[in-house]
């Protein structure tokens, strides 16, 4: 049966894991202009939506099996000149666009559908984050999904956790991905594999989530810290 929260004082029971040190993101010598947006996330392929519209335009020509001969003759194009359009090489007048979809008769906003379903975007009003049951829900554990998306290589869940004055501790979490938690308010001990981290509100913690987690010991009242899962979707690699 796992034990109900300790009411003495946090900090005396629990030694604080601060020891180690967070290395720069940015190198010696580097400034802030090394990651412009803040991030050190890939920048976006310049010539992102010319190759989504070349992979859409093979795609539909597949589809209707057409050669390239074929869809060029219906179009208007040359050969070599679709050859650079399917392969996102060029960036095609409007004119050309028009040609295609008429040739593939489909409408032009079908030619752009994967530019359009890797701009997914999420939002949730105050208040208004969806309650989740999981594992722990039944012993004080309230979990609020803030946003989904439905697209992209990774599945990212943000949650609100709220743990309430009689939740109890539960460490055995364990689930693919990397799991990031930042406390809003009250004081709670982390457990992660072997090591316990003493959180208070503004602490960060990110680690890898399929070793055992989840909280141990929890302080006076109310509790609530954002938990943010990622982790690769179903048949990307990784997954």
């Amino acid at each position: 049966m796992m034990a109900r929260r300790s009411r003495r004082a946090l900090r005396p029971i629990f030694q604080p894991c601060r020891a180690d040190a967070v290395d720069s993101a940015i190198e010696p010598g580097g400034t802030a202009d090394t990651f412009p947006t803040g991030s050190g996330a890939p920048r976006n392929d310049p010539r992102a939506l010319e190759k989504a519209l070349g992979l859409r335009v093979r795609q539909l020509r597949r589809q209707q099996d057409l050669s390239v001969a074929d869809l060029s003759a219906a179009a208007g194009l040359s050969t070599g000149m679709l050859s650079k359009i399917e392969n996102g090489q060029i960036s095609p007048s409007l004119t050309s666009v028009h040609s295609l979809a008429q040739a593939l008769n489909v409408p032009i906003s079908a030619l752009f559908a994967l530019v359009e379903d890797r701009q997914d975007c999420s939002f949730v009003a105050a208040g208004q984050g969806v309650k989740i049951e999981r594992r722990g829900t039944k012993a004080g554990h309230i979990y609020q999904l803030l946003g989904h998306l439905l697209s992209g290589d990774l599945a990212i869940e943000p949650y609100l956790i709220t743990l309430s004055a009689d939740a109890m501790s539960y460490t055995s979490f364990s689930h693919s991905g990397t799991e990031l938690i930042y406390m809003l308010e009250g004081e709670l001990c982390y457990r992660h594999g072997d090591r316990r981290y003493d959180l208070r509100p503004g602490d960060t913690l990110l680690f890898d989530s399929q070793a055992q987690h989840g909280p141990e010991g929890m302080g006076e009242g109310v509790i609530r810290y954002l938990s943010i899962i990622v982790y690769p979707r179903a048949g990307n690699s990784g997954g």
